[in-house]
């Protein structure tokens, strides 16, 4: 037996105030839709097995699957219900499948959920499983609605609930396992003669069961499978969660927050024991940072590897390498392709793009280091500049271990600097120095006395 799953995903930011799909609006940096297709693939449903409805902002959502995967799509041109939604899926019913339908925009849904709704589905041998929650305020969720001996009978729309029907707490989750077959038959049934004159999707288990059916349900402990996100507000509350559910998980690890003001990081990010972060703190991507240290506060890390007893202060690193014992900041950028080595000190307003930097070396304040490869024990004194780009292409600057480049260099690449070498300040190095040599290139100083300017502008002054 294979399982397929049909991902809802045609609904369009009206309420969110966005001029995007609802489905790409972000929670903790991700799209609400990536959450929903990681749980799949978390419960074994392979990216080929996987349909998505799209419709408002179909090309968005088109090239972010194709990004990830091989995802199969289908337009909902009309937006006419969720039962018209999976209708635009029909392909995706196949004779002997057990088929899952979710909503692209409930990003817990997670793989626990729907292997525990999967099995229940398949143990009972049901034509349809419906997940549900209880909730102490329903809300415009779908209600739950039982025979007198406890029995599903089905679901009703909020709108179209009876005042006692309201009072229901037991509510729809929006998550289904059908059986393809039971499935189809009951969608050329549907009729959309309701309040909102649409096809509801939960119209089909009751058709299931008048039709000799199998019906079931799976009632999730968790509360917040349910939720979605239908404006800012529950957007911002859909961050909340997921942001201290991340931190609860890291505490138990041995992660140390002081305060979690303006920290965010990401549900893929992995942090080790003892290390603290400081508020302001952002990770986000596949970042690993190892024991033992410092990050933040005001840091921003992007798919960044850092080692242990490493201190980040006020840095923004993106697709870098910090090796351990490493102390960084403040106001520090780490561009891609950046690599510090053990030891490594980068001091105030200091800018590293696609170098290699070796262990112990100190690039102290003020200075720019672009595509180059530096050495170990080198030291960088205050404002120098490696010159990478002539405005058509860009060259690297090499620094072999233990050079001293003086304060104010200007070193002009293509350009090597060898082992022991000392560059004097202020010079531009336009050639190659050797090795335990002293460079200087400067140009004359030339003084002319009693300059006739001064005393204009002193004068003026």
């Amino acid at each position: 037996m294979s399982y397929s799953a049909i991902v809802l995903a045609a609904g369009n930011g009206r309420r969110m105030r966005s001029s995007g799909p609802k489905v790409m609006c972000e929670v903790l940096g991700d799209p609400m839709i990536g959450w929903v297709l990681d749980n799949l693939r978390d419960a074994g449903i392979p990216d080929e097995d996987v349909g998505v409805v799209v419709g408002c902002g179909a090309e968005t959502v088109k090239e972010y699957l194709a990004s990830r995967g091989a995802y199969r799509t289908f337009m909902q041109t009309e937006r006419k219900g969720t039962g018209h939604a999976v209708m635009q899926a029909r392909e995706m019913l196949k004779d002997g499948d057990n088929l899952l339908v979710l909503c692209g925009d409930a990003p817990f849904a997670d793989s626990d959920t729907i292997t525990a709704a999967l099995s229940e589905h398949t143990h009972r041998g049901n034509d349809v499983t419906v997940v549900t929650a209880d909730l102490p305020d329903p809300g415009n969720y779908g209600r739950i609605v039982r025979e007198s001996n406890g029995n599903f009978a089905g679901i009703v729309e909020a709108k179209d609930c009876t005042l006692v029907q309201l009072g229901i707490t037991e509510i729809n989750s929006g998550i289904y396992w059908f059986r393809a077959e039971a499935l189809a038959k009951a969608l050329d049934k549907l009729s959309c003669d309701n309040a909102a004159g649409e096809y509801y999707l939960t119209d089909t288990v009751g058709i299931i069961r008048g039709e000799g059916g199998k019906v079931g349900t799976l009632t999730s402990p968790d509360t917040d499978i349910v939720l979605g996100a239908n404006s800012r507000a529950e957007l911002l509350q859909l961050n909340i969660i997921a942001k201290m559910n991340v931190i609860g998980e890291l505490l138990d690890e041995g992660v140390e927050f002081v305060s979690t003001d303006g920290v965010i990081i990401g549900r893929n990010v992995k942090i080790g024991r003892d290390t603290t972060i400081l508020p302001g703190t952002i990770l986000r991507g596949n970042t690993v940072i190892g024991e033992k240290c410092v990050i933040g506060p005001n840091t921003l890390l992007e798919n960044c590897t850092v080692g242990n007893s490493v201190t980040l202060n006020s840095v923004q690193g993106y697709d870098s390498r910090i090796c351990d014992r490493v102390k960084a900041g403040p106001f520090v950028q780490l561009r891609p392709g950046t690599i510090l080595h053990d030891g490594v000190k980068i001091g105030d307003f200091v800018e590293i793009k696609n170098s290699e930097i070796g262990v112990n070396t100190a690039v102290a304040h003020l200075t720019y280091v672009g595509d180059s490869d530096v050495g170990k024990g080198v030291n960088f004194g205050c404002g120098c500049v490696t010159a990478n780009y002539d405005g058509i292409n860009k060259y690297r600057t090499t620094i072999g271990d233990y050079a001293f480049i003086g304060c104010n260099t200007n070193l002009i690449a293509p350009v090597e600097i060898g082992e022991n070498a000392t560059t004097a300040a202020g010079s531009t190095i336009t050639s190659n120095v050797p090795p335990e040599s002293l460079a200087i290139e400067r140009s004359q100083t030339k003084i002319i006395e009693n300059w006739e300017k001064n005393s204009k502008r002193i004068k003026k002054a």
